[in-house]
């Protein structure tokens, strides 16, 4: 089980393979282009991707953006449905076939309350999470679309040609035409 490394490895410590973690989870598998969550759905799991690549995506006015992507050993979900149990504004997708565990909400937030190691996990991931989305903003303010094309590129090389050119555009903001410039640019 590939999130019970994780798990430990964000807790530093080392939970020994007879005891049980304090929630359930259960390995789940989904195709590529198979919907995880819908628009209005109510998010009531929280995933870890053991191998696989996701799109996490938003309507706009006229369109849809793609606002960001999660990768193998890393943790996802329509995060402020899951904390608010409201109806998420996100839709997420699988980009490719993904092997996945998931944790039910009830099964953690009963964890939460009998177990203080799962509050800390709980409160590293979301210090992350916000870590990344303010990085992600900051990003898109002061970074023109060619550096974060770059930085998306040394930091999820393995990845990138996975994922269609037209996808990366929507994420970067930018027409797939200037992406084709941009790659070109910095491949000469």
């Amino acid at each position: 089980m590939l999130f019970r490394e994780f798990y430990n490895s964000v807790l530093g410590t080392s939970i020994g393979s007879n005891k049980d973690l304090p929630f359930s989870v259960e390995k789940i598998h989904f195709e590529k282009g198979e919907l995880i969550t819908r628009y209005g759905q109510v998010e009531d799991v929280v995933y870890f991707i053991n191998v696989g690549i996701v799109e996490m995506s938003i309507k706009s006015y006229m369109t849809e953006k793609i606002i960001d992507f999660f990768f193998e050993k890393e943790m996802f979900c329509g995060f402020t449905s899951f904390l608010t149990q409201l109806p998420t504004d996100v839709q997420i997708v699988a980009s490719v076939d993904c092997e996945m565990e998931m944790i039910p909400r009830d099964s953690l937030m009963r964890a939460y309350d009998t177990s203080l190691e799962t509050n800390k996990f709980g409160r590293i991931i979301t210090e992350q999470g916000y870590i990344r989305k303010s990085n992600r903003e900051k990003d898109l303010l002061t970074k023109t679309a060619e550096e974060r094309y770059t930085e998306m590129f040394r930091s999820h090389s393995q990845y990138i040609s996975a994922i269609p050119v037209n996808k990366i555009a929507k994420y970067l903001g930018i027409h797939p035409e200037s992406l084709s410039r941009i790659r070109k640019k910095i491949n000469s």
